[in-house]
């Protein structure tokens, strides 16, 4: 693989003059993108501290870096780390990184790499434009600012002349990049540095190599939008986002699985031979973590064994052969209004009623209900940023007062006096429905997201609302948050209204070779076999089904699986066949992952099983989302390597 080193180290010649005005030196090196990968740093940052060495200088600390020029991530990995006592601070990278770093701190920053016969690629940060890779460099008299790409007119001797009130006369929006040159300078004591530089000549036979494409540029501008990362793939919403809820049919034959959700599966408390009825028990929680399972068809238990699972291979099910009748449990009656309900009530209604969230992740609700904590607003996940699915927008629809009811329940509960619904603009059938409906509704608003995925993500929810950050390995109730999704939402209201549990979910079923896609208010039980026949089978060869969206949905080797409380679509798409190639190094993974990780160092990892650097990596801290896979340059099966270090580092003692 072709090794595009962007940028090398200046020769002593180059470095003695600059060196001999400075001491007490931190040295910023960055690890070279658009290379073969390799876990090593470069060797320049090792060659610098010896030169500077070797003439006197003091070196206070150093630092390589993996993708200088991402501000976020290096904000973080320099917090701290810069001692006391440092005069100035020398960088080896391409003008982008140099750029970032002249931002961020108030010490004179100096080049130490971009010789004027360089003639590499710069840098492919999704942060603005700064650097026009002209071959040229004059970050060192310019105190880290471009003149060639921060002056509208490239111009290296100076200003103009043409300013007004510090804005460029050739575009009013932007500052002059002289003045700033030079406010700089003047606060790092540097002024007279710059009037003592010979006249400045541009090389204009040096071409710039562009490498930042169209594509990266719609997606640099829309990055920082809410919380950093994230992507905008095709929605693919289309097909069913304008159909509405249509009831599929009770199965003949149910099969419910006792682990439909996080923790512990559950206990089965009935027994083959057994009558059961509609919204009767049939598992017991198991544990804290854990939640009951219900009938959702009256009938007859005619096993509890093993059966294929949408998510875990296998899972023990209760089998219910369907008697036709739908019969009631006399268990099931409304309970009291919402006004005279206790918030201890409320906790235990949805507790037995088995509701957990149906975004996916299957949390036990009730859990969510206890925080234990101050709690300023609870969010309502109304996004559904996952692409093809449209469940959650029909519940939006079709069951507004449903929603707002539940969302009162759980405010009550929590004692939160803000209750937020939170919906991407791509829905704004629902966001005008829901704003009607919340505006006679005390502490209860909606807001209008702009559609980004992962918005649904818990984290990325509370960032994007309420402009805050949950720690790493804590939860939204640390930052005053309780998150629900729409559809579990609805199912509280349903438990207190009715007395219903949750026995049945809507289903989006959809993709290219769906011929009839839809959405369904479908049994919990039901075959995904017959659900995909309803909608005229799989129509064409090399297709891949998901249960879920194509983001994080499980690929299905089998449709011989049950809807649970968590199927919110089943999908049927294009086979992937692309094969994978090695990793380029170009920092788009690390761009677009809203946990601010590194995901292509966990691929690394995980070929040569070095668990401990994966857990030191916060690898735990990963959500599958699958916005590294999406945006990856070379194909890798970074999710798959992601699970496989997660599983290694929860065996680890």
């Amino acid at each position: 693989m072709e090794n595009y080193t962007k940028y090398k180290l200046k020769a002593i010649d180059e470095l003695t003059p600059i060196l001999a005005g400075t001491d007490n030196i931190f040295v910023i090196a960055c690890n070279k993108c658009f290379k073969e990968f390799e876990t090593i740093s470069e060797p320049d940052c090792g060659e610098f501290k010896r030169i500077a060495a070797e003439q006197g200088k003091t070196i206070t600390g150093s630092a390589n870096i993996d993708f200088l020029c991402n501000k976020t991530q290096t904000l973080k990995k320099l917090e701290d780390l810069i001692p006391d006592g440092t005069e100035s601070i020398f960088v080896i990278s391409c003008g982008l990184g140099i750029q970032t770093i002249a931002e961020m701190v108030d010490i004179p920053v100096f080049a130490a790499s971009n010789s004027i016969n360089y003639t590499g690629h710069h840098g492919m940060a999704l942060t603005k434009k700064a650097c026009d890779a002209c071959a040229q460099c004059y970050l060192n008299m310019t105190g880290g600012i471009c003149p060639i790409v921060d002056c509208s007119k490239s111009l290296v001797n100076g200003q103009c002349g043409g300013a007004k009130n510090g804005k460029c006369e050739v575009d009013p929006n932007k500052d002059c990049a002289w003045e700033n040159i030079q406010q700089r300078l003047q606060k790092q004591g540097r002024l007279s540095e710059l009037t003592a530089q010979p006249v400045q000549l541009r090389d204009y036979s040096k071409v710039g190599f562009k490498v930042i494409n169209e594509y990266v540029k719609s997606i640099r501008e829309k990055r920082f939008e809410g919380y950093y990362g994230g992507i905008h793939p095709v929605e693919g919403k289309e097909p069913t986002e304008a159909k509405g809820l249509v009831r599929f049919p009770a199965p003949k034959t149910a099969v419910i699985p006792l682990s439909m959700h996080l923790g512990a599966p559950a206990n089965a408390c009935v027994a083959v031979g057994d009558t059961v009825k509609v919204g009767q028990k049939i598992g017991e929680a198991a544990g804290f973590i854990s939640a009951p399972v219900h009938s959702s068809v009256s009938g007859t238990v005619v096993a509890i064994e093993d059966r294929p699972h949408a998510t875990r291979g296998t899972c023990p099910a209760v089998v219910i052969e369907s008697d036709g009748l739908n019969t009631i449990h006399e268990s099931i009656k409304p309970n009291k209004p919402l006004e005279e309900l206790t918030g201890q009530e409320i906790i235990d209604i949805v507790k037995n009623a088995g509701i957990v969230g149906m975004g996916g992740a299957g949390f036990p609700t009730y859990v969510k209900l206890m925080p234990n904590k101050p709690i300023e607003a609870v969010l309502v996940n109304a996004c559904e940023c996952e692409p093809m699915l449209t469940a959650d927008h029909r519940v939006l629809l079709e069951y507004a007062d449903e929603i707002i009811y539940g969302l009162k329940a759980i405010m009550k509960t929590v004692n939160a006096p803000r209750g937020v619904i939170v919906i991407e603009d791509n829905k704004p059938d629902a966001i005008e429905l829901l704003s009607s409906k919340a505006a006679n509704e005390e502490g209860i608003e909606v807001i209008a997201a702009q559609t980004q995925y992962p918005q649904g993500g818990e984290k990325m929810l509370i960032k994007r609302v309420l402009g805050r950050s949950v720690p790493r390995g804590g939860l939204p109730a640390d930052v005053g948050a309780v998150v629900s999704n729409v559809s579990t939402v609805k199912a509280i209201s349903d438990a207190i209204q009715t007395g219903m549990p949750l026995i049945e979910r809507v289903t989006t079923v959809t993709g290219k070779y769906i011929p009839n896609p839809g959405n369904f208010i479908v049994k919990i039980g039901t075959s995904a076999a017959d659900l995909v026949e309803y909608c005229g089978g799989i129509q064409g060869t090399d297709v891949t089904v998901k249960a879920g969206g194509p983001m994080m949905g499980f690929v299905q080797e089998t449709l011989d699986t049950p809807i649970m409380k968590g199927s919110n679509g089943i999908i049927a798409i294009d086979t992937d066949n692309v094969d994978p190639q090695e990793c380029i190094k170009c920092g788009r993974c690390v761009d677009v992952c809203p946990m601010e990780l590194a995901p292509l160092n966990f691929v690394k990892y995980a070929g040569s099983g070095d668990w401990q650097d994966m857990k030191d990596g916060n690898v735990m801290d990963c959500m599958e989302c699958r916005c590294c896979e999406y945006i990856c340059s070379s194909k890798l099966p970074l999710v798959s390597m992601i699970k496989l270090g997660k599983a290694q580092v929860r065996g680890m003692k």
